[in-house]
């Protein structure tokens, strides 16, 4: 959505984005996750959850892309990816909150991932991921992330 058109809409929302909408929202995330992770990728629920454009940025770069079924397709093949490794669950410890402006904020949400190793070992590892939020009309999506190395997580921790 260009600048122009977006600062030139009335009504866009933005009061209601607090530390316990952002709670609310990521677990549902976490609802979410869990749900794909068993193999049902809930379309609607993923095109509600994200922005219709959004960025993605790691050690390995920063990826910009769209919500669409090109993302959908990558989603279901990243979950069938974290089944073959044996993911078992997601799950959010916190939720943080910086403010930006009224539209928008970094939420700083911890995770515990559950993975079960071919011996049968469980296996928990905690890490965090910085969202860029939005709330426009009402609904809070998420429009960017932030993660760390999740590739050499894994094989620290043996998953991999």
């Amino acid at each position: 959505m260009e600048y122009n058109k977006l600062s030139n809409q009335q009504n866009l929302g933005g009061a209601d984005m607090t530390k316990d909408t952002l709670e609310k929202f990521f677990q549902r995330y976490e609802r979410f996750f869990m749900q794909s992770l068993n193999g049902e990728i809930d379309g609607d629920e993923m095109w509600e959850l994200y922005a219709p454009e959004f960025i993605a940025a790691s050690p390995m770069g920063v990826l910009a892309g769209k919500n669409d079924t090109d993302f959908r397709q990558a989603l279901s093949a990243g979950y069938e990816q974290y089944r073959e490794i044996g993911t078992k669950g997601m799950h959010v410890r916190g939720v943080g909150m910086s403010q930006i402006d009224t539209f928008h904020c970094v939420a700083n949400v911890s995770w515990t991932a559950s993975y079960e190793t071919a011996n049968k070992q469980q296996i928990d590892i905690d890490f965090d991921v910085h969202y860029l939020m939005q709330e426009l009309n009402g609904k809070i999506r998420i429009f960017g992330w932030i993660s760390g190395n999740e590739q050499e997580l894994l094989k620290q921790h043996g998953v991999i």
